[in-house]
């Protein structure tokens, strides 16, 4: 599996890109409704010279990652307890449809209701991740070889053993691309959480203020902030896939 690095081609669809946005805003020709890339970027560039700028975004980023981390855990936890008994599957099955199903302003309208805003973006990042988790390890849990699982059962493996060595390579595809699609999944929805409760300290507390104050400017940088940081995310992601696959290679999957 390669990592997403940017090659010549994506350097030159982020040029190509940049220069649709510059000929856009020229034609408009009024920052207030749609300022350009230059613009943009000087005013990034101001927020990060501000301590704020670092503490609101740092603030931000706990939040999602706890949320998104523990949903996870959650996700894969359940899949494992799905898996396992049928009486399980059949009562959270519905349920994480259900999650799935309704909308992220509905959600975040009724946990309002039971937790304060600023622990609510976790809450929410952690509700949207719960799911997509679920679903990914439980088709990878299903897709696990009958062969191999019997081949193991035979030869008297352990339990661990047999996770690692059958279980292991058919969950692993999937889990991956659960972790992938929620990155995007969990900034987005974390950020709309605090664009709807405004805590104290936020990303979207900023992206709300922006636009209630038509600060079109900040609101393109702090956009960028979040878009940098779920590619950033992403990166590392694929770059520690990278090289934990790597070192597996290197040190050969004995016994």
């Amino acid at each position: 599996m390669k990592s997403r690095r940017i090659p010549g081609k994506g350097i030159f669809a982020l040029a190509f890109w940049l220069g649709v946005w510059a000929l856009v805003a020229a034609a408009v020709d009024r920052e207030l409704l749609f300022p350009g890339p230059v613009t943009v970027v000087r005013r990034l560039a101001a927020l990060a010279g501000e301590g704020m700028f670092w503490r609101v975004t740092a603030v931000s980023l706990l939040r999602i990652i706890c949320g998104a981390a523990a949903g996870i855990f959650a996700g894969a936890v359940l899949a494992l307890g799905t898996d396992r008994s049928r009486l399980l599957d059949a009562l959270f099955a519905p349920l994480m449809g259900v999650i799935q199903a309704v909308p992220v302003a509905s959600f975040i309208l009724l946990v309002l209701i039971w937790v304060g805003r600023d622990i609510l973006p976790t809450v929410i990042v952690f509700l949207m991740v719960l799911p997509v988790v679920w679903s990914n390890m439980s088709e990878g849990l299903r897709s696990a070889d009958g062969e191999l699982l019997e081949l193991a059962r035979v030869c008297g493996f352990s339990r661990w053993k047999t996770a690692r060595l059958v279980y292991g390579p058919s969950i692993a595809p999937y889990f991956l691309s659960a972790c992938r699609a929620c990155l995007g999944l969990a900034w987005k929805s974390g950020v709309a959480a605090e664009v709807l409760t405004v805590p104290a300290q936020a990303i979207g507390r900023e992206l709300y203020e922006a636009k209630l104050y038509m600060n079109t400017a900040d609101l393109f940088a702090w956009t960028a902030v979040v878009a940098v940081c779920s590619l950033v995310i992403e990166y590392l992601l694929d770059a520690a896939i990278v090289r934990l696959g790597r070192r597996r290679r290197m040190g050969g999957d004995g016994p």
